[in-house]
């Protein structure tokens, strides 16, 4: 009996191995319709489902950015600003609201309004842009007790002029009453006059070494100039717009790769390239940005277009199979950053419904994209997964270990924007889940494996 009791054992146990796999073999079970373990949501978005998630986002920051002046001792509220004869500030908020992440953000909050048909989030852009060009026309500067405003009233570098002006121009478009001209005018007076540049015109920086040309500087000028070629209809600045997305591209963009590498300094005799995900994702917008108002008979339209089409291509190769992109784009050891994932999200949703790009090829990724952004914005509103802003490194450990906060004010307005462009894509097009996977949905065919 002992010698027997292990080949019996033995049968028994083929036995239930036998009866367990008959039920889930190829000849018995579709194998290919198992559901896998996605680590995002893997489903076609749905606009109510978006809207959700911008709710949450415009209410979060409703609550926690300024949207009133008060008195900069007493924190008295102020509601006249004719006197303009006292010492004043913007009252506290966890945002400032003449950063150029915050230009972002008031742009994302007009799209949305027209993406949704809800007034409130082109009306939380309207009143704030008309407090500062309140504050600008009524305060001497020696009463304004905001460094941040002051900095945008005399702009030290891009970032204080370019995502503002921009923005302003839209509004305004969109029916902003405030007597923004004259910052308007500012802002572009130092775009076009001030800000140093390169012997050919590029624009540049001394920092962190001289003649520095940073990616982040195309959207800190090109939106704002080509709106302006748009507003004032003074072909100046869209061939300027055009001229620095050609020149930094010609220096910058690796042509194998299909992405930008983040800083280029003149004097060095080889160029380190570092290829972070938030400066590709400017380039990207500036691009679709540029596009938007740009005539199509301009000289450089085409070229940009041709640029736009190869970014596009090379940032696909890099999307991560959560639906992210990592913070180093050739590098998938660091970590999945999320304001890159939702400009990506937005500027290729937005190249789609303009036509720029093929929207079979492409709507996938986009819907995916937004899956894994909405995924990252949690109950509060807050967005989470945000590099803090970044100067330029030429080591991998720089971009590696940049902290991420919920307030860095990078990821608000891509998630805005990201939403509203998904929301409008959707509009246009059907998709389906078409033998397992996101398929756009072409009308009177039925491609799935039955």
């Amino acid at each position: 009996m002992k010698h027997l009791h292990i080949p019996v054992m033995a049968l028994l146990f083929l036995g239930s191995l036998t009866s367990a796999t008959a039920q889930t073999n190829d000849a018995t079970t579709p194998l290919h319709l198992m559901k896998p373990d996605y680590p995002t949501p893997y489903v076609v978005p749905q606009k109510q489902e978006i809207t959700a998630v911008l709710d949450r986002v415009y209410n979060f920051l409703d609550k926690n950015s300024a949207s009133k002046i008060v008195n900069a001792n007493t924190k008295a509220v102020i509601t006249d600003y004719k006197k303009g004869n006292e010492d004043i500030m913007f009252e506290p908020g966890s945002f400032r609201l003449t950063s150029y992440e915050w230009g972002v953000t008031y742009a994302g909050m007009l799209l949305t309004t027209k993406a949704t048909g809800d007034q409130k989030y082109a009306d939380y852009t309207n009143k704030r842009l008309q407090l500062i060009a309140d504050v600008a026309a009524n305060y001497k500067e020696a009463n304004i007790k905001d460094k941040d405003m002051l900095k945008t009233m005399h702009p030290e570098a891009l970032d204080f002029a370019g995502a503002l002006c921009a923005a302003f121009i839209k509004a305004k478009q969109d029916g902003l009453k405030a007597n923004a001209d004259p910052l308007i005018n500012n802002y572009i007076d130092f775009i076009s006059n001030k800000q140093f540049r390169l012997t050919d015109g590029t624009l540049a920086r001394n920092r962190p070494q001289d003649n520095t040309i940073w990616l982040d500087d195309m959207f800190m000028s090109v939106p704002a100039l080509a709106q302006m070629g748009k507003y004032t209809g003074n072909t100046k600045y869209f061939d300027d717009a055009v001229k620095q997305v050609n020149q930094f591209s010609g220096r910058m963009f690796n042509k194998e790769k299909g992405i930008y590498m983040h800083g280029w300094v003149q004097s060095m005799a080889d160029h380190p390239q570092f290829h972070w995900a938030r400066a590709n994702g400017w380039a990207v917008m500036t691009m679709v940005e540029l596009l938007e108002v740009l005539p199509k008979d301009h000289p450089g339209y085409a070229g940009v277009l041709a640029q736009l089409q190869a970014h596009i291509k090379g940032l696909a190769k890099y999307q991560d199979g959560t639906g992210f992109w990592h913070q180093l784009l050739d590098r998938n050891d660091t970590y999945l950053e999320t304001s890159a994932t939702a400009i990506y999200t937005y500027s290729i949703a937005r190249a789609i419904n303009r036509g720029y790009v093929d929207k079979m090829t492409y709507s996938p990724m986009v819907l995916l994209g937004w899956n894994a952004v909405a995924s990252k914005v949690n109950d509060k509103g807050q967005v989470e997964g945000t590099c803090v802003g970044t100067g330029m490194g030429f080591d991998p450990a720089f971009y590696y270990y940049r902290p991420v906060n919920v307030f860095a004010a990078h990821g608000y307005g891509p998630v805005l924007l990201a939403g509203a462009e998904v929301i409008n894509l959707l509009k246009d097009n059907q998709f389906e889940i078409n033998d397992s996977s996101i398929q756009l949905k072409i009308p009177g065919k039925n491609n799935q494996l039955k």
